[in-house]
């Protein structure tokens, strides 16, 4: 069977999608509309044709066994169906959601099958017949016809839907460590355009412990074993793989920043006025050529119907050593104590402690992550270790003006992009 399905809504801006088998779509199984109306029209070409039409009220959801709407369905409606974000405004969202929300399901979490494994084994095989270093692989070399469009779902649920997932099933123990990074680098080109990770050019990160001092303020934490606060990283996508865990600690937390967006507004409109207002970004160091060691950008972004938050509390901190900075004021700590509150809340938190194998996906701009700290092993072999990547997908929202410090990841001039096989390359 190889249904072909259309959407059609008020804007009538839809696109039309077909596919295989929709019980290997990840969140294909239902539609959350929050339009005031839409008409869907189903057909199926096995034999005899079938339509189906339905009215869906806001946030109703349609459950049609196999005559479904898919992710690719769905990412359409949402974007041009739903009320665009509000400045000062709650916004109704997929991505709006709460700790209770996940709880009673797990359509968050997918699971690779061994038909994935075995599809990502051969992509392996063939992107190493090329010869190229990881950075130069394509998806092209990195062919996956059947595991590719899962891939692609989840980043459109990641970037317009929930925003994010939690994928399982990656034999990081099983395969060489070579093997694991080619692997990460082949799934990370069916989510987007890789950017790097830091000044010298890393376009896999290696979150590792490598004896950074955390109290030295160019110091990134996420190559000490100190905890890490509440934030989201740059780009669009943030992507995790665990490769190994620590001796104690390390529990991954988050939550959904436009959660936070809207319980701010809702009880506190005076500092939701300050977090949509003017934040400095100190850079750690890791300065392009002509530009100052910190940048401007709000915490509440609202630009072309999207909300894009952006929050990191020990960056605004660390912004306060250039005299150019203007002060934080009573009212930015206690929006900052507020907003971290409420990420680290039971009604909004998360947590889950991530496995070899596991990768954890999130949307920049509606997620925010924390890592607790952790203690480590001694054997160098056994150390807490997961790459990371940055990514911007083909489709990205518009952002203001101030994400330009932000997208392209960390540019420093001299540096070349590659992809090190470990942190200390």
């Amino acid at each position: 069977m190889q249904p072909k399905h259309r959407a059609k809504c008020t804007s009538e801006v839809l696109a039309q999608t077909s596919f295989d088998n929709t019980a290997s779509y990840p969140g294909s199984e239902y539609l959350l509309q929050k339009s005031l109306c839409i008409r869907a029209v189903f057909s199926s070409s096995h034999g005899t044709s079938s339509l189906a039409q339905a009215e869906l009220k806001p946030r109703e959801v349609i459950r049609l066994h196999h005559d479904v709407l898919t992710a690719d369905c769905y990412m359409d409606c949402y974007a041009t169906c739903t009320e665009g974000a509000v400045p000062l405004r709650p916004l109704d969202s997929p991505a709006a959601w709460r700790a209770a929300d996940l709880r009673k399901n797990t359509d968050w979490l997918y699971q690779l099958s061994q038909e994935d494994i075995t599809e990502l084994e051969t992509a392996i095989q063939h992107a190493h017949a090329t010869g190229k270093a990881i950075q130069h692989i394509t998806q092209e070399e990195f062919p996956l016809p059947k595991l590719g469009p899962k891939l692609k779902a989840i980043a459109r649920e990641v970037t317009s839907g929930r925003g994010f997932k939690l994928i399982k099933g990656v034999p990081v123990d099983r395969w060489p460590h070579a093997d694991t990074v080619l692997a990460y680098w082949g799934l990370g080109l069916y989510w987007g355009r890789a950017v790097s990770n830091n000044k010298q050019g890393h376009l896999i990160g290696h979150i590792k412990d490598i004896g950074h001092d955390p109290k030295n303020p160019n110091t990134r934490l996420y190559a000490t074993s100190a905890a890490q606060p509440y934030h989201n990283d740059a780009e669009d996508i943030v992507a995790l793989l665990c490769l190994k865990n620590a001796k104690e600690g390390g529990l991954s937390s988050w939550t959904s920043s436009i959660s936070v967006h809207n319980d701010i507004v809702r009880t506190r409109p005076d500092l939701a006025e300050v977090l949509a207002g003017p934040w400095y970004f100190d850079r750690k160091g890791e300065i392009p050529e002509g530009k100052k060691p910190f940048f401007e950008i709000p915490v509440f972004n609202y630009h072309k119907g999207y909300l894009s938050v952006n929050y990191s509390d020990n960056y605004y901190f660390l912004s306060q050593r250039h005299d150019e900075v203007p002060r934080l004021t009573p009212a930015h700590l206690e929006a900052i104590k507020l907003f971290n509150e409420l990420a680290a809340s039971d009604e909004l938190r998360m947590s889950y402690m991530l496995q070899p194998g596991d990768i954890q996906i999130l949307s920049n701009h509606t997620q925010l992550h924390h890592r607790e700290g952790f203690t480590d092993w001694e054997e160098p072999e056994k150390k807490r270790h997961l790459l990371r990547l940055w990514l911007e997908p083909e489709d990205s929202r518009p952002l203001p003006h101030y994400y330009e410090d932000l997208k392209g990841g960390i540019k420093v001039n001299g540096a070349q992009l590659y992809v090190p096989l470990n942190a200390e390359d």
